[in-house]
């Protein structure tokens, strides 16, 4: 059978399943990275990866939403999201179309610090040539018609008044409110900010954010080193040059406190947390490997054993870091019902403390370090997730022997390294907590008409 062009789309959902299979059992060591800086003043990083003929490509910007004024938060994402809504000689309709025609994948995403944009394509030139083509278009001529504006403003609006009405929504703005007071990080998206948005707002924002020199671009697959160049010269050529980035402002300490969000759900909603770390920092690897033991690991950690096992107060429970350009959160969530909101949270809070005074036993430090290391290759079984960490080394600057030397520095974090990293960088002083909820528990106190503070 021969694959025309409208049927490329699914082979590669099938080639992407094969390549998971083909990979699983593969080499613990990392992928070879290649890296260089386009003519156009881009940077490149390159897996050349013959198991498949596929090719997966991800450009980032240094345009994400700590770029974007605080009185119009949403317009990084909605910059991003209409590329693909028109270029000065294809209409949203015709990209539908000519994306189908040559059976690629073109997606992305906005977060804090970066605009994506992906492409997924068979490797054979024909393919991969159109499929390049046409995100270099969406990326150098998007024309932001004012009709589709309007359409995703309205779509975006009425996603998030519905969001609004959900407490967990409300805990996780709340939360990244308050541990990110004044700083990029801690803007959220309100009805109001997204109507101030304007199509010159989207224009201007493209046009001082989307060019070579805050561009990163990733390519894992089925190439060779000489279509990559082109293939990243291609993609940026004809993007306009602008200033590289400024780094952002390191976060502010938050004072601690616990803020109270009335709502009548049966279940409250409990976060706990503070900035974290960034993604290049001294104390990564002791950060994460504690994290393992103290919430990361699933039902083996802390505190699922205290909270769930031991106490029964919550289904799950769970800490994470979520390293960013700078200080990221650490967070500790659950939800509880709201008559023991009180109860939980102080085992919470108990199970926090012990674990900075006294760091893991030898026993969960290992335990930790074997599940993280024996499961490193299953985060490199498939050109896509190989992308993911690519993208990331090449972004954030990283070395470029990450890959290679993460299990070794997992394996060699010791429990005072835990016990050092968390006793200086998770404080009491500065931990905040959120409550959203709980009001509709019959047996929880009556709640407040307005959010309290304590």
């Amino acid at each position: 059978m021969i694959l025309t062009p409208r049927f490329l789309a699914p082979a590669l959902a099938g080639l992407a399943l094969v390549a998971q299979l083909a990979l699983a059992p593969a080499a613990v060591a990392g992928p070879k990275i290649e890296q260089w800086t386009a003519p156009s003043g881009a940077r490149v990083s390159f897996v050349e990866s013959r198991a498949l003929p596929l090719v997966d490509i991800q450009v980032d910007f240094a345009a994400g939403s700590a770029f974007e004024p605080a009185d119009k938060a949403g317009l990084a994402s909605l910059t991003r999201s209409l590329l693909d809504a028109g270029t000065r000689a294809l209409d949203e309709q015709q990209i539908a179309e000519r994306i189908a025609d040559i059976g690629a994948q073109i997606g992305g995403s906005t977060d804090n610090d970066r605009a994506s944009l992906s492409i997924r394509s068979l490797s054979s030139a024909p393919e991969r040539d159109a499929a390049v083509d046409l995100a270099a278009t969406l990326l150098a001529q998007p024309v932001f018609p004012p009709e589709i504006l309007e359409r995703e403003r309205r779509r975006a609006i009425a996603g998030l008044r519905e969001a609004l009405t959900k407490p967990a929504t409300l805990a996780a703005r709340r939360f990244n409110e308050a541990l990110y007071s004044g700083h990029p990080y801690g803007t959220t998206t309100s009805p109001e900010s997204l109507e101030a948005i304007t199509r010159d707002d989207l224009v201007n924002f493209h046009r001082r954010h989307f060019g070579p020199q805050r561009a990163a671009i990733a390519i894992v697959g089925d190439v060779d080193r000489a279509t990559a160049e082109r293939i990243a010269q291609r993609l940026t050529a004809g993007l306009p040059p602008v200033e590289a980035a400024a780094p952002l402002p390191a976060p502010a300490a938050p004072q601690a406190e616990t803020l109270r969000i009335p709502h009548p759900s049966a279940q409250a909603h409990i976060l706990v947390g503070q900035p974290g770390m960034a993604r290049e920092d001294a104390d990564y690897f002791p950060l994460l490997v504690g994290n393992y033991v103290l919430g990361g690991g699933g039902f083996v950690s802390r505190l699922t054993q205290e909270v769930r096992e031991k106490r029964g107060f919550a289904y799950s429970v769970y800490s994470y870091f979520a390293p960013q350009q700078v200080a990221g959160p650490f967070q500790i969530g659950l939800q509880t019902r709201g008559s023991q909101a009180e109860e939980a949270l102080g085992v919470v809070r108990d199970t926090l403390a012990g674990f900075i005074a006294k760091g893991p036993s030898e026993t969960e430090l290992q335990g930790a370090k074997d599940n993280l290391i024996n499961g490193f290759g299953l985060r490199l079984d498939s050109n896509a997730k190989t992308l993911d960490y690519v993208a990331m080394i090449g972004f954030y600057g990283l070395p470029l022997d990450w890959l290679d030397t993460y299990p070794h520095k997992v394996a060699a974090v010791t429990v005072d390294q835990v016990r050092d990293a968390f006793s200086r960088r998770i404080r009491s002083e500065h931990l905040v907590t959120v409550i959203a909820g709980g009001d509709g528990d019959t047996q929880a106190a009556p709640a407040t008409a307005a959010e309290t503070r304590e």
